[in-house]
């Protein structure tokens, strides 16, 4: 289950992924087979080349995409979701999320 998102931040994501840029979001997230994770970051890109090349630079593989149709993205979360939004400088979803 998704929540603490805003309609305007999904419309912008789904914009600049469909554009074929890097686009990250973060938002609350509950999920039982996470314990101990209540946020997930959803990096995606259109241009799957470009979304294996920028995943590589943190050891993402290629095969962790989730090939949505229209909305092919990385989730993240843990430290994982920490180191990448730190070397990408996300400081709004850091701070905004507590992460």
């Amino acid at each position: 289950m998704a929540f603490g998102v805003k309609r305007k931040e999904l419309i912008e994501w789904k914009h600049q992924v469909q554009q074929g840029n890097i686009s990250f979001l973060t938002h609350y997230w509950i999920d039982p087979r996470f314990p101990g994770c209540n946020t997930v970051t959803k990096v995606g890109c259109t241009n799957i080349d470009k979304l294996i090349k920028w995943g590589s630079q943190y050891d993402l593989q290629p095969n962790w995409i989730h090939h949505d149709p229209c909305f092919p993205h990385y989730d993240l979360f843990g430290e994982m979701q920490k180191v990448v939004l730190t070397q990408e400088k996300q400081w709004n979803q850091i701070k905004r999320f507590n992460i």
